[in-house]
């Protein structure tokens, strides 16, 4: 037995991962720690009552079976992530008229009224597309703010609420809030500030970004963090390094140029001129 075990772990494949190679691998952990939240992190169950019990009676069978929490086939489309559907999605299954009936299939979609959220922290009012849960939510947490603060984002999904909430965090760490108001602003930040433990400010630049605005906010980091050094400065470097190893007399006061800005620059004829001492 223990060496079938063996040669399963031999054979063991692990299941593809976004982060494990490529591009992926290079995003920040500050993003990974956001997408494990977002996409990989259980949500709670919405269209259905989970049972918190590991076993039950069954009345039907007559003995004590292990309770079985199957979570409903769910639909998330692209038009949730232009509101905010507070956890709801498009319910898959099938419908039966009656007993000598063939089943027939159904989705169930949720009812989308247009409504207009307000946050406290950014002063705004937003009119968007919403459910009645997500109102409902709103109201038992006193506040859209507190909702999306208090919400992780694998309960909350839209890309649209995750991205107020990441201007909401950024408001609140940078205290840029009511600018023109001091004393509202100390007393919305004191309101609030207790949300900031759990983050970092490297967390909450990352935060509420979709795969692809990652990696393009990556690339782009990258663009203008690292500048490309042309070759013939490496090569004359790397020459003058040999001639002062062989203790050349000619290259002992001699010192690698260095580049000062492009081409363009020098032949511009509006560039500010060089100074004469």
């Amino acid at each position: 037995m223990s060496r079938i075990r063996h040669i399963n772990r031999m054979y063991y494949f692990p299941p593809p991962n976004r982060f494990r190679n490529g591009i992926g691998a290079e995003l920040p952990e500050s993003y990974k720690k956001f997408y494990n939240e977002w996409k990989i992190q259980k949500p709670k169950p919405v269209h259905y009552i989970e049972n918190p019990k590991k076993y039950e009676w069954s009345d039907h069978h007559g003995r004590v079976l292990p309770v079985q929490n199957h979570a409903l086939p769910l639909r998330y489309p692209k038009q949730m992530h232009e509101g905010i559907w507070g956890g709801e999605a498009i319910v898959q299954g099938f419908i039966k008229k009656g007993r000598y009936y063939r089943r027939t299939p159904r989705f169930w979609v949720p009812k989308l009224l247009r409504s207009a959220v307000y946050s406290e922290v950014l002063d705004k009012h937003m009119s968007t597309l919403v459910t009645r849960r997500t109102i409902d939510l709103i109201h038992e947490n006193y506040g859209f703010d507190h909702y999306l603060l208090k919400t992780p984002a694998c309960d909350i999904q839209s890309a649209l609420a995750l991205a107020i909430k990441r201007q909401i965090l950024i408001a609140l760490w940078d205290k840029t809030l009511y600018p023109d108001d001091e004393e509202k602003r100390d007393e919305i930040y004191n309101k609030y500030k207790h949300y900031l433990s759990s983050y970092t400010r490297e967390d909450i630049e990352w935060y509420g970004l979709t795969y692809k605005q990652a990696i393009e906010k990556h690339l782009w980091i990258n663009k203008w963090s690292v500048q490309p050094v042309p070759l013939k400065h490496v090569y004359r470097s790397e020459i003058i390094a040999k001639l002062k190893a062989a203790k050349i007399a000619e290259a002992a006061d001699v010192e690698v140029e260095k580049p000062s800005g492009s081409w363009l620059s020098k032949i511009n004829p509006f560039s500010k001129s060089p100074s004469v001492e």
